[in-house]
């Protein structure tokens, strides 16, 4: 349902004892990360109970986010009962799903999800438009179930197939070598895939600190929590989208690996 809804507000404390099997937090770490992630910032949006689209757009006028879209042109390519896949790099790992959901989400009639770590379905008024997957703990196991039964749907997939937000290699910000699961179950499905390049980027104290993490093999991803701030950090802003040439499914046959083919998507992407 789209619209206003009840009390969609986040509590760093309940999401702490919910992930810690029950263990009390002390109170002045919890007081500390509730500052850390802006939780009163990002409460006074969220307790306006919005949902769905109307949840995206109304996040974007809050944060003061415009967007300029190149290419949207090349999505009257797609066959007219054609479903696809829309990949996209990932450079800010916050606001980059709104901002697509946003933009797609009237093109596909509102019948697009994004695939998402199950973390972010404690965003209520964002959740009916994500698909959740658990890549840890036991329910990872199903993992595999739930990837086929999204690209099984009747809906179009919204993915980043980096599975994490681009980080600084060899001098230039971006994504990690692609997954090919994109790819593969597109291909399964009969899926067009439409590459979207998403320029922008974080600050560098972002990189800095997942450089450090890399450098000391810390296999935490202590990078991931300053995204929040990052987000804050990016008002006022406006962020450049270029939309590809859909690419037909059989385009991906058997002269290369499906793991080749999803990096040749992804140098396209940086193309555009």
């Amino acid at each position: 349902m789209e619209g206003i809804a009840q009390d969609h507000t986040v509590s760093i404390e309940r999401i702490l004892a919910a992930r810690s099997g029950g263990k009390k937090v002390p109170r002045f770490i919890v007081r500390w990360m509730e500052r850390f992630f802006h939780q009163d910032f990002i409460n006074g949006y969220l307790k306006q109970g919005y949902e769905g689209a109307d949840f995206c757009r109304h996040c974007l006028e809050y944060l003061d986010v415009k967007t300029e879209v190149e290419g949207w042109e090349n999505l009257d390519l797609l066959p007219e009962e054609a479903r696809c896949t829309v990949v996209s790099n990932h450079p800010l790992g916050g606001i980059d799903g709104i901002v697509l959901l946003d933009l797609f989400l009237p093109r596909f009639d509102g019948k697009i999800r994004l695939l998402v770590n199950d973390f972010l379905m404690e965003i209520k008024g964002l959740a009916p438009l994500c698909i959740p997957v658990n890549k840890m703990g036991g329910q990872a196991r199903s993992l595999p179930a739930q990837v086929q039964e999204a690209f099984d749907s009747g809906n179009e997939m919204l993915i980043f197939p980096a599975g994490a937000c681009s980080r600084r290699i060899d001098g230039k910000i971006q994504d990690y070598p692609w997954k090919k699961t994109f790819l593969t179950h597109s291909v399964r499905t009969g899926r067009y895939v439409v590459p979207v390049h998403f320029i922008g980027q974080n600050s560098n104290r972002f990189y800095r600190v997942a450089s450090l993490c890399r450098f000391f093999h810390i296999r935490f991803n202590a990078a991931m929590f300053f995204l929040p701030d990052e987000m804050i950090r990016g008002q006022h802003q406006t962020v450049r989208i270029v939309i590809g040439k859909p690419i037909p499914p059989e385009t991906f046959d058997a002269s290369r690996s499906a793991y080749d083919w999803a990096q040749t998507v992804r140098n396209t992407v940086y193309n555009l």
